[in-house]
């Protein structure tokens, strides 16, 4: 039985995977908080070396590394926790004999929290260029460049970044959304998950086979959130400064705004719960 480290365990998607993981895999949460989900828990940092040394005991094969400062902190905050307790994490670990990285990013980090975001391309790839104007996005992009430092030091490593749509709880999905204004964040809303679809793919990561490398993948469902056309809602928002010719085709014209054919291909993951329009 592997043993499976998870950061961030006191969390929303966290102390679901550490539940999900437990018939399969010995699971030690790290979180500044008790999550109360009956696994062993340590209360702690992960940006701080002091309170990783608290996990000496422990050899980890794997890493799900879900602890972060999210959406709305400032720009200092998110560079110091994510990606300089990233760097500290990995460093741990690596010494520790840790072999396999699970790291949540966001699709944030092409910069779509900002209302001047323009995709260079749609559907957005899964290693689309970070645009961010507002320091949350920069800060899980430079976390994936830290991976990617830290794995050309020991390439012997396998780390999976996974840009995780927005995730809520399965009763508690919105219904698809008609056309609306453009705001902050607002590509966010018509990218979701449902928790269950998002503990699914940290796991399938997680019990994948090793593959020494960096790879990023999009971690969201194959159908936007929304119960118009992509076109009518994406030219609402972008007009002609984005090409969104891949929707005008009818077979796609519902897809999501993000490319998830990697992620479906390498790790078999394809979100279950989808969008139900009133059409269907």
């Amino acid at each position: 039985m592997s043993t499976i480290l998870v950061t961030g365990a006191s969390g929303f998607i966290g102390k679901a995977l550490c539940a999900a993981m437990t018939e399969k895999h010995h699971v030690v949460a790290l979180s500044r908080k008790d999550p109360r989900i009956g696994v062993p828990f340590v209360r702690g940092d992960f940006a701080q070396f002091e309170d990783l040394r608290k996990l000496d005991a422990y050899r980890f094969d794997a890493v799900v590394h879900l602890g972060a400062v999210t959406g709305g902190c400032s720009e200092r905050e998110g560079i110091l926790v994510n990606v300089e307790g990233t760097r500290a994490l990995m460093r741990y670990l690596i010494d520790h004999g840790c072999a396999k990285f699970v790291m949540a990013s966001s699709i944030a980090a092409v910069g779509l929290q900002n209302v001047r975001f323009r995709p260079l391309r749609v559907p957005i790839p899964d290693e689309h260029p970070c645009l961010d104007r507002d320091g949350y996005g920069l800060s899980k992009y430079l976390m994936e460049e830290v991976t990617r430092y830290v794995q050309r030091q020991h390439p012997e490593i396998d780390v999976i970044n996974l840009r995780l749509s927005s995730v809520t709880a399965d009763d508690r999905l919105p219904p698809p959304h008609a056309a609306f204004a453009l705001h902050d964040w607002v590509p966010a809303a018509i990218t979701l998950m449902a928790l269950s679809d998002a503990v699914r793919a940290f796991v399938l990561t997680v019990e994948a086979p090793h593959r020494a490398g960096v790879r990023t993948m999009n971690a969201t469902g194959p159908r936007a959130w929304v119960a118009e056309p992509m076109p009518q809602i994406l030219r609402t928002w972008w007009g002609d400064d984005v090409d969104l010719s891949y929707y005008d085709d009818p077979a796609h014209a519902f897809d999501s705004l993000y490319d998830v054919r990697r992620i479906r291909e390498e790790l078999g993951f394809a979100a279950a719960v989808l969008p139900q329009r009133s059409a269907e």
